[in-house]
């Protein structure tokens, strides 16, 4: 299953200088119908941005009714972003 959407890359204000980009409901959703989770829901991931491709975890946010997509500092080096800055995504569920 390929899903793509635009979505603002933001920081987390906690420990840690985490970056994130949140997936809209509409995808979210079709991943909780879709997609069996593992530990804390979480849903195994190949990643695009640009040229970078990887593999990671998206993480279920109860707050945001969404999955987070955590990006890495070499992603985020490697194709110019900023916080606050839009960006296309590709995901490809590993199922």
């Amino acid at each position: 299953m390929l899903l793509r959407f635009t979505a603002p890359l933001w920081l987390w204000q906690g420990k840690g200088a985490w970056h994130f980009i949140t997936l809209p409901e509409d995808e979210s959703q079709v991943i909780r119908m879709a997609v069996p989770r593992r530990g804390w829901g979480s849903v195994r991931v190949t990643a695009s941005i640009g040229e970078s491709r990887w593999q990671t975890s998206i993480f279920p946010d109860t707050k945001r009714n969404a999955y987070l997509l955590p990006v890495k500092s070499e992603i985020r080096k490697a194709e110019g972003l900023v916080v606050g800055e839009a960006v296309d995504v590709s995901l490809s569920l590993d199922l």
